[in-house]
């Protein structure tokens, strides 16, 4: 075998072992994204934001009491995140609990 050859032929094999861990990489991320545990406590953190915006639409919060807890909230999704970079994408019943008291706390702050 020539010395091209065997150069296209490692290219090709690294262009196809690239394209595979690419592919499962991009699986994996799209399955931690939308992991159970994750989808719930994202989806009331986006609630939650939904209800403080409309208490100050309402007047029943002001705006800085809206960004002190648009900040926890913050702070608790990014606390998720990190959470969930270090398992792999996803996040453990305990973390998900940790997180829903977190958020129990907000939202007693924002009101009905």
């Amino acid at each position: 075998m020539k010395a091209s050859t065997r150069t296209l032929f490692a290219l090709g094999l690294a262009a196809c072992f690239a394209s595979a861990l690419s592919t499962s990489a991009m699986a994996e991320s799209n399955w931690a994204k939308d992991h159970p545990r994750r989808h719930e406590v994202n989806h009331r953190l986006k609630v939650q934001n939904a209800r403080i915006h409309d208490q100050v639409k309402k007047g029943e919060l002001s705006k800085q009491q809206a960004a002190k807890l648009h900040k926890d909230d913050h702070q608790i999704r990014q606390e998720e995140r990190d959470m969930a970079s270090q398992n792999g994408g996803h996040i453990t019943k305990q973390e998900e609990r940790t997180l829903n008291e977190q958020e129990n706390r907000v939202s007693r702050n924002i009101g009905q």
